[in-house]
């Protein structure tokens, strides 16, 4: 028997939808904050690493996107797990990825009350998280399209902002107007004791920061079974990320070294800010203030909407309660968008009691769950090859390039980020916390294992 129409997601992201999704995904605040500390501790040397770990993430999108031309489900990479993996893979996965994106929503909502203590400095930073959060939840309950909607302007304010850098440090080497006119050069990217001026151990850690940057990229299969046209869209919004990270991270970083000597960045600043004011643009630092709270908003934003249909995949699985699984009258999950919202009153609270170190330690697992996730998408897609090769499944007509071969290299990649963790005094809580959340995961998977359902997969789309 069919399921009820009032239990079906509506088709409401339009094709600008998930385009905007799929560049705001890829453009978080690391971009604008995260990398005057990497570019202090790396040099000009950091555009590369951006470029190769952009090229890593690619790969792992081409995987996903060939796994969500085969079946466009809801849950996404959490399905693919347990159909190619197992069912414990489909149980790791969802509860770790709800896990990343309540701990990265709760990083956000911080984020939102240290920045709008910019301009607010006598307000509590838990009062404007507290409010982000109140706002958004409501966004995500009302409909799927009105998040499409805060996404599209959100990730739009991000993008005017590192294309107008671009533009304006194009239009300084060209024509040397501004107070860095003189100094502004292309060859400031060697010029200043070389590309890696550091060496190449400082770059090799590099990638860990670089890595936290690119969570959210995948959030863009998340979108599957609410896209209008999935076939069509989800293929080009993939194909367009390697593109996306050459402009918005390696554009943007050349830019900046190229308009300031990397030496002259302050570790504990933004850059666009540094870079912004040198210019001489007249309030750079509440411009660019305002670009975070808005890449910090956004990221919240689609932390609500992926925990909200996670859940509700882990609960038609049996690995969540049932409860949790029914559509509001607006074919949104709204009782799991509700459990999502409470778990990230958790943020609010550290805000409240210890609002200096609330960032650090509601931070520390999001990296390696989100390794976690992009490791089972290429494990699960060579599940996929290998029932392809057989002949169990059909050929599809969007391949990831170079596999198996480029699975394997990107899983090498992302386990020696996991290895570089420990390096750091700042990551390495990671690392001690990653075992108990592994047992956690399997208490959790023994626990609900007799009731876990194995739905069959969905009927193909006509070609």
């Amino acid at each position: 028997m069919s399921e009820p129409v009032a239990e079906e997601y509506r088709k409401d992201l339009s094709t600008r939808h998930i385009n905007m999704i799929a560049i705001g995904g890829a453009i978080g605040v690391g971009l604008f904050l995260g990398s005057g500390k990497a570019l202090n501790q790396v040099g000009p040397g950091l555009i590369l690493i951006y470029a190769v770990a952009g090229l890593m993430i690619f790969f792992v999108m081409r995987a996903l996107g060939e796994l969500l031309m085969y079946r466009p489900v809801s849950g996404s990479f959490a399905e693919y797990a347990g159909e190619f993996v197992g069912p414990w893979a489909r149980f790791a996965t969802g509860w770790g990825y709800w896990l990343v994106w309540i701990v990265t929503g709760m990083a956000e909502i911080t984020a939102v009350g240290e920045y709008f203590q910019f301009w607010f400095p006598h307000v509590p930073q838990w009062i404007p998280a507290l409010g982000a959060l109140i706002v958004l939840s409501g966004v995500n309950l009302i409909a799927v399209k009105l998040f499409g909607e805060f996404e599209f302007w959100f990730a739009l304010v991000k993008v005017v902002a590192i294309v107008g850098l671009i533009v304006l440090a194009a239009a300084i080497l060209a024509f040397g107007f501004s107070d860095v006119g003189d100094t502004a050069a292309v060859s400031n990217l060697w010029a200043h004791g070389g590309m890696f001026p550091t060496g190449s151990t400082q770059a090799l850690l590099a990638f860990q920061i670089v890595m936290f940057a690119f969570i959210g990229v995948e959030m863009v299969g998340q979108t599957a079974s609410e896209s209008a046209n999935p076939q069509k869209v989800l293929p080009r919004a993939v194909n367009s990320i390697m593109w996306r990270i050459l402009i918005f991270y390696v554009g943007a970083l050349a830019a900046l070294c190229a308009l300031v000597p990397w030496n002259q960045f302050p570790a504990d600043g933004s850059p666009f800010v540094h870079a912004f004011t040198l210019i001489g643009i007249p309030a750079a630092a509440g411009v660019v203030n305002f670009v975070v709270t808005t890449a910090a908003l956004s990221s919240c934003n689609s932390g609500i909407y992926s925990t909200g249909r996670m859940l509700r995949t882990l609960s038609e699985d049996g690995q969540a309660p049932r409860a949790v699984s029914k559509l509001s009258s607006r074919a949104v999950p709204a009782r799991a968008i509700a459990v999502t919202f409470v778990a990230m009153l958790i943020g609010v609270v550290l805000n409240y009691f210890v609002p200096e170190q609330a960032f650090t330690y509601i931070t520390s697992a999001s990296t390696v769950g989100a390794i976690f996730t992009w490791g089972m998408i290429l494990i699960a897609h060579l599940g996929y090859r290998r029932k392809v090769a057989t002949g169990t499944l059909p050929e599809g007509t969007f391949r990831m390039p170079l596999a198996p071969y480029s699975n394997y290299v990107v899983l090498a990649f992302l386990a020696l980020v996991v290895v570089l963790l420990a390096f750091d005094a700042e990551t390495r809580i990671a690392l001690y916390i990653t075992p108990v959340l592994a047992v956690a995961m399997v208490v959790g998977y023994l626990a609900t294992r007799n009731k876990q359902q194995s739905p069959a997969p969905a009927e193909q789309p006509t070609k």
